[in-house]
Formats: C-alpha cells, sequence, structure tokens
C-alpha cells in the first residue's frame, strides 16, 4: 500500500527523490536533499527538506476527495504561517500544491546518539535507557519538560489548538522543543479544548514513560503556568491559566471514569 501511494506522490514530484519517514492514517510524510525551488541535487547532503502529501482516498467521491485535500491542506498551512509569525517553534513552510496535497516544509531537528529521531518522546525514552534512576530529577530534565509546557501554553494563548499532541509531535532542537503535524489543528479560545489538547498528551506519557510520568507531566504543567504568568499576557494570562487548570480536572475525571467502566 506504501509503495502504490509513494508511486502516486512521485507523479506530482518528478525527480524528485523521497525517503519514507513516516505513515499515518491521512497522510505521508517524506524526506528529501532536494529545494523545491531547484532542481539540480546541489544541496545533496548539505541541508534536508519534509514533504507531506495527503494521498487520494477511493473510498469517497474524487470531487468530493479533492475538496477535503485542498481544505485541509489549505487549514494546515495557514496554521503553520500563524506559527511562524507568532514565534511559536514550528517548521516553515517552502511551498504547498494544494490541488495535490502537499505541503514542503524545512526539517528540523536532529538525531540521537542510536539514531532515532530526536523527539520528546525518543529522546526521553534515551535517557532512561542510559542514565542512573536518579536522572530523573536531573534539572536537564526538568527544564526541558518546563520548555514543552511553555510551547504548549504559548499555542494555547493563542488560541490555537494543536488537536494530536503527543510526545512523537515534539521534536527538539538544538535542545529546544519544537510542534510538528498540525493535520488536526483548529482554533478554539474555550478552556475545554485546550485542556483536551493537554490530557492527550499526559496520556501519551503515561502510555510511554509509565515510571518516570507523574512527574514529568508535572513539570509540564509547571511551564504551561510559568508561560501564562508571564506579564505580556498580564491578567488575561492568569485567568486563561485557572479556566484551563479547571477544565483539565474534570477531563481527567471523565477519563478515569471510561478507564474504569472500559
Amino acid at each position: 500500500m506504501t509503495d502504490h501511494i509513494v508511486a502516486g506522490a512521485q507523479k506530482h514530484l518528478t525527480g524528485i527523490p523521497l525517503s519514507v519517514i513516516s505513515q499515518g492514517a491521512e497522510a505521508l510524510v517524506f524526506k528529501t536533499n532536494v529545494h523545491p525551488y531547484l532542481t539540480s541535487p546541489s544541496l545533496a547532503n548539505k541541508e534536508a527538506f519534509i514533504i507531506k502529501y495527503r494521498p487520494p482516498k477511493p473510498y469517497r467521491h474524487p470531487k468530493i476527495d479533492a475538496s477535503i485535500t485542498k481544505n485541509r491542506t489549505i487549514g494546515e498551512v495557514r496554521f503553520m504561517s500563524k506559527l511562524q509569525k507568532l514565534g511559536v517553534n514550528a517548521p516553515a513552510v517552502i511551498l504547498a500544491d494544494l490541488d495535490n496535497g502537499i505541503i514542503w516544509m524545512e526539517y528540523l531537528g536532529t538525531e540521537l546518539p542510536n539514531g532515532d529521531v530526536s523527539s520528546f518522546k525518543n529522546h526521553l525514552w534515551y535517557l532512561e535507557r542510559n542514565k542512573e534512576p536518579s536522572f530523573c530529577t536531573d534539572d536537564d530534565v526538568k527544564l526541558l519538560c518546563q520548555e514543552v509546557g511553555k510551547l504548549i501554553g504559548k499555542l494555547h494563548l493563542n488560541d490555537m489548538i494543536h488537536g494530536d499532541l503527543t510526545s512523537s509531535n515534539i521534536l527538539l532542537q538544538d535542545g529546544q522543543p519544537l510542534l510538528i503535524d498540525f493535520g488536526l489543528s483548529s482554533y478554539s479560545g474555550m478552556p475545554e479544548d485546550k485542556a483536551v489538547d493537554l490530557y492527550v498528551l499526559e496520556r501519551a506519557i503515561d502510555s510511554t514513560h509509565s515510571v518516570y510520568a507523574k512527574q514529568y507531566n508535572e513539570w509540564m504543567l509547571e511551564g504551561y503556568e510559568q508561560i501564562h504568568m508571564d506579564k505580556e499576557y498580564g491578567k488575561q494570562g492568569t485567568k486563561k491559566f485557572v479556566e484551563v487548570s479547571r477544565k483539565l480536572d474534570d477531563v481527567r475525571l471523565r477519563g478515569r471514569k471510561r478507564s474504569m467502566l472500559g
């Protein structure tokens, strides 16, 4: 199935070398070393770029599918462009082929010593496997978790919702977290929507870092609170944090009830 999708992408990306790095329900993500405005491989081994491709869905009527693909691609590009204007750490859009569901963006992130992509999840896994058990109280880990919380807080203070906030969708670049994958992003000033965003990340941390999850989540929420208390946002920031914090308690309670009921 992946080969078929890659072949479909290649029709719109003639002569561009593509390396699959991830596949989701909606899109395929490639890495390439060719810039969209250059036809020669002059950037080979010097720079990398990301291409996100939404393939056609055969179960939908072609016209409806084309419309959905175009609208979702437009929405994601606009969301990413706004993040860039606000200074929220995320990849910059280089080019978009809206009709064919293609977004070409800068490649961010680094690799860990073991070769894994330095996502927040992989970074914590690497530390857990290679450090002493006491590392979870290390100031560097605490600061990183707080920076993740601040990043999400800045997103929410601008009434922007990620929609799929997992530790895999947070990469690290020079020690700083950045957000990726905005296919489910939206805009909302509702504390409930922001609380759900936070809860999704909490659950992701619980499932992948169970031993240290409680500490990680506490530190992230500390960072989330800190950015809300920044003088730049004044009393409104404090008010928003209190509202989201209360809703987060409600969302957690509903989540526990669902778990108990199966």
